[in-house]
């Protein structure tokens, strides 16, 4: 793990913006202190809007900035926060292991979700506040069948003791990088059928015209 954050010094390779969604009172907020700057608030206060924090890491000897962006979950501002759906690259959907209601919204944030973001978006579903264990309203099986029909990744959360916090940040975010190196290597090898020694060298090959979508590839659209 000493490896695994990076200098802020260092060239950025990927950013990749993740957002947070589910009701509000679920701890996205806490969920986002915790990994960003290992905090936990008791008197934290209701997102307003849209905040983001940044935390830059290290995955496979890239250096990899992830925006995480936490969303009101009031209904007052969904029309806001949509908006910023776009050009994410992973999603959380957080409920609260204690509140069933907050799991049960859980379809509808994500059919909102696939409304309005990439179709290949890693999506994880998290279940905060496992801490809380006499008072869980939702048994893990209902969760883990929610994630397998939907095809998302799942994981139980504390983000008060801290419990998988760091853990289901890294899934997600190594999962992100895991699909978009992929694709990278697939555009260099089709601009490179030969499977050219530039790849071996570490050298960019650039594909005459497509320096944009180039640029989309190394996750310069998720700025």
């Amino acid at each position: 793990m000493s490896n695994l954050y990076g200098d802020y010094n260092q060239k950025i390779d990927y950013v990749f913006k993740v957002v947070l969604i589910g009701d509000s009172a679920v701890g996205k907020t806490q969920l986002l202190a915790r990994f960003s700057r290992n905090q936990f608030n008791v008197d934290s206060k209701a997102t307003i809007g849209v905040e983001f924090q940044t935390k830059t890491l290290v995955i496979d000897n890239k250096t990899v900035k992830a925006q995480i962006w936490d969303t009101a979950g009031q209904e007052r501002y969904r029309a806001v926060t949509s908006a910023y759906y776009r050009g994410a690259v992973g999603a959380m959907l957080v409920y609260d292991m204690t509140k069933r209601q907050s799991f049960d919204h859980m379809a509808r944030w994500l059919e909102e979700l696939r409304g309005h973001a990439d179709t290949n978006i890693v999506i994880m579903l998290i279940g905060n506040k496992c801490d809380l264990g006499t008072l869980k309203a939702v048994p893990t099986e209902d969760a883990q069948e929610f994630a397998q029909r939907e095809n998302l990744f799942f994981m139980e959360t504390s983000a008060l003791e801290s419990t998988n916090v760091e853990t289901a940040f890294l899934t997600i975010l190594t999962e992100i990088y895991r699909l978009i190196s992929k694709k990278t290597l697939t555009a260099n090898d089709e601009a490179d059928p030969g499977g050219g020694s530039g790849l071996l060298k570490g050298t960019r090959i650039i594909v005459p015209n497509q320096d944009a979508s180039a640029y989309e590839k190394k996750g310069g659209c998720c700025g």
